[in-house]
């Protein structure tokens, strides 16, 4: 009789246990877990520019991250941030590569972005202005009265780290003159500005190119390892395809990682960058963050709001993406 009451009470225990079993997973899915979600589309059109910024994205497509967690990521060049920019706005991209300055002046004027990633931040000389080795602008304080600085745009990131550093040295005259970065070599060679801001690959090709020499590291004092850029969706269109676009975000994290090898960084700029394998060996390169930090990021937001970037106070918390996975 005990013998019969244990055997009953074991086949109740493990009925009970076949059942957490299943309940459990089907809070998961019912592909167990390794199965990964059914997304609501698998194409993501993903907007970058030539920089060394997205190169982890690029070793993640190369190496099949992507297309594991059923994503095809299409990569579509973009002439500059702007265009980045319009092209999300008309839908002709789902994501775009852009400066964080872009993207909070973007939300600050009313379009509702989700942030998909960080990008990248600063290392030491991986955004610098860069002058003639000739030039009589020899330090940011001296040599020349009122200096005309090439940047990408008047409201960029360009524009925010070096009105940073001119004020830090103590040289606040000084005029910003925008321009795409093709046409800084030939307003520097033709002494139309005295030094020009520039990102990698851009400073390497150049100091190669030219001689061209730096000038100043913008990633100094306020700007120390300051956060670059990253990637951003429509609301809207992130919200409803939240499993691709989650897909998209765990996958950017673990892509990120990658950054971590420098010589693997330099060797994929050679295809996308269209640098020689001696330039893209002279790349400096900075951090590439995992995950999305919104401290971080307010630094920057903050600083753009002192500087009168932004008419008022910008709440990086309001852009980020959910924070809970989505199965």
């Amino acid at each position: 009789m005990a013998n019969k009451t244990l055997r009953r009470g074991v086949a109740v225990a493990l009925s009970t246990a076949m059942v957490a079993v299943t309940a459990s997973c089907s809070l998961f899915g019912d592909g167990g877990a390794g199965a990964r979600p059914t997304l609501e589309k698998t194409n993501l059109r993903v907007g970058i520019l030539p920089l060394v910024d997205v190169a982890p994205l690029y070793m993640a497509k190369e190496d099949g991250k992507f297309a594991a967690a059923g994503l095809n990521i299409d990569a579509i060049p973009q002439d500059n941030e702007k265009q980045a920019m319009e092209s999300l706005r008309n839908g002709t991209i789902d994501i775009a590569f852009a400066s964080h300055v872009t993207f909070f002046k973007a939300a600050s004027e009313g379009t509702d972005l989700q942030l998909q990633g960080e990008a990248y931040q600063a290392g030491t000389n991986t955004m610098a202005l860069v002058t003639l080795k000739n030039s009589n602008f020899t330090a940011l304080n001296r040599g020349v009265s009122k200096p005309t600085i090439g940047v990408d745009a008047l409201d960029s990131i360009g524009a925010l780290t070096t009105k940073s550093v001119m004020n830090a040295a103590g040289a606040p005259n000084f005029t910003l003159k925008p321009m795409d970065f093709s046409k800084m070599e030939a307003e520097l060679t033709s002494k139309q500005i005295e030094a020009a801001w520039m990102v990698e690959p851009h400073i390497t090709r150049i100091q190669k190119a030219i001689g061209a020499v730096v000038l100043s590291d913008t990633a100094r004092g306020g700007t120390l390892d300051f956060p670059m850029s990253g990637y951003a969706a429509i609301r809207k269109s992130a919200e409803e395809s939240p499993k691709t676009f989650a897909a998209f975000r765990k996958v950017l994290a673990e892509a990120q990682l990658l950054g971590t090898n420098h010589l693997k960084v330099q060797e994929v700029l050679v295809k996308y960058a269209e640098l020689d394998n001696l330039t893209a060996a002279l790349v400096a390169v900075g951090t590439y963050p995992v995950s999305i930090n919104p401290v971080r990021l307010q630094r920057v937001a903050d600083m753009m709001e002192s500087t009168r970037m932004l008419n008022t106070r910008l709440d990086v918390l309001q852009l980020l993406p959910p924070s809970s996975p989505v199965n």
